[in-house]
Protein backbone atom coordinates (compact mmCIF):
# COMPACT_ATOMS: atom_id res chain seq x y z
CA UNK A 1 0.00 0.00 0.00
CA UNK A 2 1.27 3.46 -0.84
CA UNK A 3 0.01 7.00 -1.32
CA UNK A 4 0.50 7.86 -4.99
CA UNK A 5 -1.04 11.33 -4.99
CA UNK A 6 -1.75 13.97 -2.37
CA UNK A 7 -3.75 17.10 -3.18
CA UNK A 8 -4.45 19.97 -0.79
CA UNK A 9 -6.60 23.09 -0.94
CA UNK A 10 -6.61 25.68 1.85
CA UNK A 11 -4.93 23.25 4.24
CA UNK A 12 -2.74 25.07 6.78
CA UNK A 13 0.12 26.72 4.85
CA UNK A 14 -0.88 25.21 1.50
CA UNK A 15 -3.33 27.26 -0.57
CA UNK A 16 -3.13 24.58 -3.23
CA UNK A 17 -0.90 21.59 -3.88
CA UNK A 18 -0.91 18.54 -6.13
CA UNK A 19 1.88 16.12 -5.37
CA UNK A 20 2.62 12.81 -7.09
CA UNK A 21 4.47 10.40 -4.82
CA UNK A 22 6.41 7.28 -5.78
CA UNK A 23 6.68 4.16 -3.65
CA UNK A 24 9.84 3.89 -1.59
CA UNK A 25 11.62 6.15 0.90
CA UNK A 26 10.70 9.83 0.42
CA UNK A 27 12.49 12.61 2.30
CA UNK A 28 10.70 15.93 2.80
CA UNK A 29 13.27 18.53 3.82
CA UNK A 30 13.24 22.25 4.48
CA UNK A 31 13.55 24.83 7.22
CA UNK A 32 11.38 24.93 10.29
CA UNK A 33 7.87 26.27 9.75
CA UNK A 34 7.84 25.59 6.01
CA UNK A 35 5.07 22.98 6.03
CA UNK A 36 6.81 19.59 6.20
CA UNK A 37 4.73 18.39 9.14
CA UNK A 38 1.60 19.75 7.46
CA UNK A 39 2.09 17.23 4.66
CA UNK A 40 2.36 14.31 7.06
CA UNK A 41 -0.64 15.61 8.98
CA UNK A 42 -2.64 15.62 5.75
CA UNK A 43 -1.54 12.09 4.88
CA UNK A 44 -2.47 10.84 8.36
CA UNK A 45 -5.83 12.60 8.14
CA UNK A 46 -6.60 10.33 5.18
CA UNK A 47 -6.00 7.35 7.47
CA UNK A 48 -7.80 8.15 10.74
CA UNK A 49 -9.88 11.26 9.85
CA UNK A 50 -8.26 13.22 12.69
CA UNK A 51 -5.22 15.42 13.09
CA UNK A 52 -2.37 14.13 15.22
CA UNK A 53 -1.36 17.70 16.07
CA UNK A 54 -4.58 19.32 17.29
CA UNK A 55 -8.05 18.53 18.56
CA UNK A 56 -9.32 21.81 17.09
CA UNK A 57 -10.19 21.06 13.48
CA UNK A 58 -10.45 24.73 12.60
CA UNK A 59 -6.66 24.98 12.98
CA UNK A 60 -6.23 22.84 9.85
CA UNK A 61 -8.10 25.39 7.72
CA UNK A 62 -5.75 27.90 6.13
CA UNK A 63 -5.65 31.35 7.67
CA UNK A 64 -6.67 32.94 4.38
CA UNK A 65 -9.80 30.77 4.13
CA UNK A 66 -10.69 31.58 7.74
CA UNK A 67 -10.38 35.33 7.16
CA UNK A 68 -12.47 35.11 3.98
CA UNK A 69 -15.16 33.17 5.84
CA UNK A 70 -15.26 35.67 8.68
CA UNK A 71 -15.54 38.53 6.21
CA UNK A 72 -18.45 36.80 4.47
CA UNK A 73 -20.38 36.52 7.73
CA UNK A 74 -21.62 33.43 9.48
CA UNK A 75 -24.84 33.19 7.48
CA UNK A 76 -23.09 33.16 4.10
CA UNK A 77 -22.58 30.05 2.00
CA UNK A 78 -18.85 29.60 2.29
CA UNK A 79 -17.17 28.45 -0.90
CA UNK A 80 -13.59 28.15 0.33
CA UNK A 81 -13.39 24.59 1.58
CA UNK A 82 -10.33 22.87 2.92
CA UNK A 83 -9.79 19.70 0.92
CA UNK A 84 -7.33 16.89 1.57
CA UNK A 85 -7.51 14.19 -1.06
CA UNK A 86 -5.33 11.23 -1.83
CA UNK A 87 -5.02 8.27 -4.15
CA UNK A 88 -3.89 5.07 -2.48
CA UNK A 89 -2.55 2.09 -4.40
CA UNK A 90 -3.35 -1.22 -2.73
CA UNK A 91 -3.70 -4.89 -3.57
CA UNK A 92 -7.44 -4.64 -4.22
CA UNK A 93 -7.09 -1.57 -6.45
CA UNK A 94 -6.92 2.19 -6.15
CA UNK A 95 -8.65 4.07 -3.33
CA UNK A 96 -9.64 7.70 -3.73
CA UNK A 97 -10.10 9.39 -0.36
CA UNK A 98 -11.34 12.94 0.16
CA UNK A 99 -11.66 14.72 3.51
CA UNK A 100 -13.31 18.14 3.33
CA UNK A 101 -13.54 20.77 6.06
CA UNK A 102 -15.84 23.75 5.78
CA UNK A 103 -16.35 26.71 8.10
CA UNK A 104 -20.05 27.08 8.73
CA UNK A 105 -22.34 28.86 11.18
CA UNK A 106 -21.91 27.43 14.66
CA UNK A 107 -23.86 27.83 17.85
CA UNK A 108 -24.18 31.18 19.59
CA UNK A 109 -22.69 34.64 19.05
CA UNK A 110 -22.33 34.17 15.29
CA UNK A 111 -19.44 31.76 15.80
CA UNK A 112 -18.15 29.67 12.93
CA UNK A 113 -17.92 25.92 13.44
CA UNK A 114 -16.41 23.20 11.25
CA UNK A 115 -18.30 20.70 9.15
CA UNK A 116 -16.43 17.62 7.94
CA UNK A 117 -17.31 15.47 4.95
CA UNK A 118 -15.53 12.27 3.92
CA UNK A 119 -15.73 10.30 0.69
CA UNK A 120 -14.09 7.03 -0.34
CA UNK A 121 -14.23 6.26 -4.06
CA UNK A 122 -16.91 8.91 -4.39
CA UNK A 123 -19.23 7.48 -1.73
CA UNK A 124 -19.85 9.45 1.47
CA UNK A 125 -18.77 7.78 4.69
CA UNK A 126 -18.17 8.57 8.35
CA UNK A 127 -14.88 8.99 10.19
CA UNK A 128 -15.23 5.46 11.57
CA UNK A 129 -15.97 4.23 8.05
CA UNK A 130 -12.69 5.72 6.86
CA UNK A 131 -10.49 4.10 9.52
CA UNK A 132 -8.85 0.97 8.15
CA UNK A 133 -9.11 1.99 4.49
CA UNK A 134 -5.58 3.44 4.28
CA UNK A 135 -3.37 2.04 7.03
CA UNK A 136 -0.67 4.40 8.26
CA UNK A 137 1.78 4.42 11.15
CA UNK A 138 2.98 7.77 12.45
CA UNK A 139 6.31 8.34 14.21
CA UNK A 140 6.89 11.69 15.94
CA UNK A 141 9.46 13.15 18.29
CA UNK A 142 6.66 13.21 20.87
CA UNK A 143 6.56 9.40 20.96
CA UNK A 144 8.76 9.59 24.04
CA UNK A 145 5.46 10.31 25.82
CA UNK A 146 4.31 6.79 24.98
CA UNK A 147 6.77 5.80 27.70
CA UNK A 148 7.04 8.78 30.04
CA UNK A 149 3.60 10.35 29.53
CA UNK A 150 0.19 9.58 31.04
CA UNK A 151 -1.79 6.40 30.24
CA UNK A 152 -4.17 8.21 27.89
CA UNK A 153 -1.44 8.35 25.22
CA UNK A 154 -0.78 4.61 25.46
CA UNK A 155 -4.50 3.84 25.28
CA UNK A 156 -4.78 6.03 22.17
CA UNK A 157 -1.81 4.23 20.61
CA UNK A 158 -3.47 0.88 21.23
CA UNK A 159 -6.93 1.98 20.10
CA UNK A 160 -5.68 3.45 16.80
CA UNK A 161 -3.61 0.35 16.10
CA UNK A 162 -6.47 -2.10 16.75
CA UNK A 163 -9.09 0.06 15.01
CA UNK A 164 -7.06 0.08 11.79
CA UNK A 165 -6.93 -3.72 11.83
CA UNK A 166 -10.32 -4.56 13.33
CA UNK A 167 -13.49 -2.62 12.44
CA UNK A 168 -15.69 -4.43 15.04
CA UNK A 169 -13.28 -3.19 17.73
CA UNK A 170 -13.79 0.41 16.66
CA UNK A 171 -17.57 -0.03 16.81
CA UNK A 172 -17.30 -1.61 20.28
CA UNK A 173 -15.10 1.28 21.42
CA UNK A 174 -17.64 3.82 20.18
CA UNK A 175 -20.47 1.97 21.95
CA UNK A 176 -18.43 1.82 25.15
CA UNK A 177 -17.79 5.55 25.06
CA UNK A 178 -21.51 6.25 24.69
CA UNK A 179 -22.34 3.87 27.55
CA UNK A 180 -19.67 5.49 29.72
CA UNK A 181 -21.07 8.98 29.09
CA UNK A 182 -24.62 7.84 29.87
CA UNK A 183 -23.55 6.00 33.02
CA UNK A 184 -21.50 8.93 34.34
CA UNK A 185 -24.45 11.26 33.80
CA UNK A 186 -26.75 8.85 35.65
CA UNK A 187 -24.26 8.47 38.51
CA UNK A 188 -24.39 12.22 39.06
CA UNK A 189 -28.18 12.21 38.90
CA UNK A 190 -28.32 9.46 41.55
CA UNK A 191 -25.89 11.41 43.73
CA UNK A 192 -28.10 14.49 43.47
CA UNK A 193 -31.26 12.51 44.24
CA UNK A 194 -32.73 12.97 40.74
CA UNK A 195 -32.63 9.24 39.88
CA UNK A 196 -32.81 5.92 41.71
CA UNK A 197 -29.72 3.73 42.08
CA UNK A 198 -31.59 0.84 40.48
CA UNK A 199 -31.57 2.72 37.17
CA UNK A 200 -27.85 1.96 36.95
CA UNK A 201 -28.49 -1.77 36.49
CA UNK A 202 -28.99 -1.55 32.72
CA UNK A 203 -25.96 0.68 32.16
CA UNK A 204 -23.81 -1.51 34.42
CA UNK A 205 -24.65 -4.47 32.20
CA UNK A 206 -23.83 -2.55 29.03
CA UNK A 207 -20.56 -1.29 30.54
CA UNK A 208 -19.50 -4.84 31.42
CA UNK A 209 -20.52 -6.25 28.03
CA UNK A 210 -18.72 -3.66 25.89
CA UNK A 211 -15.83 -3.17 28.31
CA UNK A 212 -15.08 -6.89 28.56
CA UNK A 213 -15.01 -7.24 24.77
CA UNK A 214 -12.57 -4.33 24.47
CA UNK A 215 -10.31 -5.64 27.23
CA UNK A 216 -10.19 -9.15 25.71
CA UNK A 217 -9.24 -7.75 22.29
CA UNK A 218 -6.61 -5.40 23.71
CA UNK A 219 -5.03 -8.23 25.69
CA UNK A 220 -4.95 -10.44 22.61
CA UNK A 221 -3.32 -7.73 20.50
CA UNK A 222 -0.71 -6.84 23.12
CA UNK A 223 0.33 -10.50 23.30
CA UNK A 224 1.07 -10.36 19.59
CA UNK A 225 2.62 -6.89 19.75
CA UNK A 226 5.07 -7.60 22.57
CA UNK A 227 7.50 -9.90 20.68
CA UNK A 228 7.45 -7.55 17.68
CA UNK A 229 8.36 -4.60 19.90
CA UNK A 230 11.03 -6.63 21.70
CA UNK A 231 12.65 -7.57 18.38
CA UNK A 232 12.62 -3.95 17.17
CA UNK A 233 14.05 -2.69 20.46
CA UNK A 234 16.79 -5.30 20.36
CA UNK A 235 17.79 -4.07 16.91
CA UNK A 236 17.88 -0.46 18.10
CA UNK A 237 19.36 -0.85 21.59
CA UNK A 238 21.62 -3.86 21.39
CA UNK A 239 22.00 -5.71 24.70
CA UNK A 240 18.89 -4.46 26.50
CA UNK A 241 15.56 -6.26 26.39
CA UNK A 242 12.08 -4.77 26.57
CA UNK A 243 8.60 -6.15 27.14
CA UNK A 244 5.07 -4.83 26.74
CA UNK A 245 2.15 -6.07 28.85
CA UNK A 246 -1.50 -5.09 29.04
CA UNK A 247 -2.41 -3.56 32.40
CA UNK A 248 -6.21 -3.42 32.75
CA UNK A 249 -7.82 -1.52 35.61
CA UNK A 250 -9.81 -4.71 36.19
CA UNK A 251 -9.62 -8.11 34.49
CA UNK A 252 -12.39 -8.67 31.95
CA UNK A 253 -13.72 -11.72 33.76
CA UNK A 254 -13.84 -9.81 37.07
CA UNK A 255 -15.42 -6.65 35.72
CA UNK A 256 -19.05 -7.42 36.63
CA UNK A 257 -18.21 -8.01 40.28
CA UNK A 258 -15.93 -4.99 40.47
CA UNK A 259 -18.56 -2.67 38.98
CA UNK A 260 -21.12 -3.84 41.55
CA UNK A 261 -18.63 -3.45 44.39
CA UNK A 262 -17.64 0.08 43.34
CA UNK A 263 -21.17 1.40 42.78
CA UNK A 264 -21.50 3.31 46.07
CA UNK A 265 -18.10 4.98 45.68
CA UNK A 266 -18.83 5.86 42.06
CA UNK A 267 -22.15 7.45 43.00
CA UNK A 268 -20.26 9.67 45.44
CA UNK A 269 -17.68 10.67 42.82
CA UNK A 270 -20.07 10.78 39.86
CA UNK A 271 -17.54 8.94 37.70
CA UNK A 272 -16.95 5.38 36.49
CA UNK A 273 -13.65 4.33 38.04
CA UNK A 274 -13.08 0.93 36.36
CA UNK A 275 -13.00 -0.19 32.76
CA UNK A 276 -11.03 0.13 29.51
CA UNK A 277 -10.99 3.94 29.83
CA UNK A 278 -8.65 3.47 32.81
CA UNK A 279 -6.37 0.76 31.33
CA UNK A 280 -2.67 1.09 30.58
CA UNK A 281 0.34 -0.62 29.03
CA UNK A 282 3.27 -1.68 31.20
CA UNK A 283 6.63 -1.16 29.46
CA UNK A 284 9.81 -2.62 30.95
CA UNK A 285 13.51 -2.57 30.10
CA UNK A 286 15.46 -5.50 31.51
CA UNK A 287 12.54 -6.10 33.87
CA UNK A 288 12.51 -2.51 35.22
CA UNK A 289 9.49 -0.23 34.81
CA UNK A 290 10.38 2.11 31.95
CA UNK A 291 8.11 4.96 33.09
CA UNK A 292 10.14 5.15 36.31
CA UNK A 293 13.66 4.15 35.37
CA UNK A 294 14.17 4.79 31.64
CA UNK A 295 16.37 7.65 30.53
CA UNK A 296 15.01 9.97 27.89
CA UNK A 297 17.17 8.23 25.28
CA UNK A 298 15.84 4.82 26.30
CA UNK A 299 12.29 6.17 26.25
CA UNK A 300 12.80 7.53 22.75
CA UNK A 301 14.10 4.14 21.58
CA UNK A 302 11.16 2.39 23.25
CA UNK A 303 8.75 4.71 21.44
CA UNK A 304 10.39 3.91 18.11
CA UNK A 305 10.22 0.20 18.88
CA UNK A 306 6.49 0.46 19.60
CA UNK A 307 5.88 2.23 16.29
CA UNK A 308 7.92 -0.31 14.35
CA UNK A 309 5.96 -3.06 16.10
CA UNK A 310 2.72 -1.29 15.18
CA UNK A 311 3.78 -1.31 11.51
CA UNK A 312 4.76 -5.00 11.67
CA UNK A 313 1.47 -5.90 13.34
CA UNK A 314 -0.58 -4.14 10.65
CA UNK A 315 1.48 -5.77 7.91
CA UNK A 316 0.88 -9.22 9.40
CA UNK A 317 -2.83 -8.79 10.15
CA UNK A 318 -3.88 -6.82 7.05
CA UNK A 319 -1.56 -8.67 4.65
CA UNK A 320 -0.36 -5.44 3.12
CA UNK A 321 2.08 -2.84 4.31
CA UNK A 322 0.99 0.41 5.96
CA UNK A 323 2.37 3.77 4.90
CA UNK A 324 5.02 4.97 7.35
CA UNK A 325 5.10 8.65 8.32
CA UNK A 326 8.17 9.80 10.28
CA UNK A 327 7.91 13.39 11.46
CA UNK A 328 11.23 14.90 12.57
CA UNK A 329 12.50 11.85 14.45
CA UNK A 330 15.97 11.54 12.91
CA UNK A 331 17.66 14.55 14.51
CA UNK A 332 17.28 13.12 18.03
CA UNK A 333 18.90 9.77 17.14
CA UNK A 334 22.56 8.84 17.06
CA UNK A 335 24.01 7.63 13.74
CA UNK A 336 23.55 3.93 14.52
CA UNK A 337 19.89 4.19 15.52
CA UNK A 338 19.21 6.57 12.63
CA UNK A 339 20.54 4.05 10.12
CA UNK A 340 18.56 1.25 11.79
CA UNK A 341 15.28 3.20 11.64
CA UNK A 342 15.87 4.18 8.01
CA UNK A 343 16.71 0.59 7.09
CA UNK A 344 13.51 -0.68 8.68
CA UNK A 345 11.46 2.09 7.05
CA UNK A 346 12.96 1.28 3.66
CA UNK A 347 11.66 -2.28 3.97
CA UNK A 348 8.09 -0.97 3.64
CA UNK A 349 6.44 -0.08 0.37
CA UNK A 350 6.41 3.62 1.24
CA UNK A 351 7.77 5.85 3.98
CA UNK A 352 7.61 9.65 4.16
CA UNK A 353 10.24 11.26 6.37
CA UNK A 354 10.54 14.93 7.33
CA UNK A 355 13.80 16.55 8.37
CA UNK A 356 15.33 20.01 8.58
CA UNK A 357 18.75 18.41 8.06
CA UNK A 358 18.93 16.46 4.78
CA UNK A 359 22.53 15.56 5.58
CA UNK A 360 21.17 13.13 8.17
CA UNK A 361 20.02 10.79 5.39
CA UNK A 362 22.91 11.42 3.00
CA UNK A 363 25.12 8.70 4.46
CA UNK A 364 22.36 6.21 5.30
CA UNK A 365 22.73 2.77 3.67
CA UNK A 366 19.32 3.02 2.00
CA UNK A 367 18.10 4.00 -1.44
CA UNK A 368 15.88 7.08 -1.58
CA UNK A 369 12.93 7.25 -3.96
CA UNK A 370 12.72 11.05 -3.80
CA UNK A 371 14.14 14.12 -2.06
CA UNK A 372 11.53 16.88 -1.93
CA UNK A 373 12.16 20.39 -0.70
CA UNK A 374 9.31 22.10 1.16
CA UNK A 375 9.40 25.89 1.35
CA UNK A 376 6.81 28.65 1.38
CA UNK A 377 3.84 26.38 0.73
CA UNK A 378 5.49 24.74 -2.28
CA UNK A 379 7.15 21.38 -2.82
CA UNK A 380 9.94 20.97 -5.39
Amino acid sequence: MYLSRLALANFRSFAGLKLDLPPGLIVLHGGNGQGKSNLLEAAYLLSIAKSYRTNVEREMISWGAQKAAEASGPAAALADQTIVSGEVEQTAGRLRIVVGLRLAPGEGDGALGVQKAIRVNGAPTSASGLVGQMNAVLFTAGDVDLVLGPPVGRRRFLDILISQADRPYLRALQRYQRVLAQRNSLLRQVREGRAAAGELDFWDGELVKEGSAISHRREEVVRGLSPLAAASYQGLAGGETMAVAYAPSVAAEAMAGAVAQQRAAEIRSGLTSLGPHRDDLTLTIDGMLAATYASRGQARTLGLALRLAEASFLRETRHQEPVLLLDDVLSELDAGRRCQVLAEAAAYQQALITTAEPALVADAPVKLAAMLKVAGGKVT
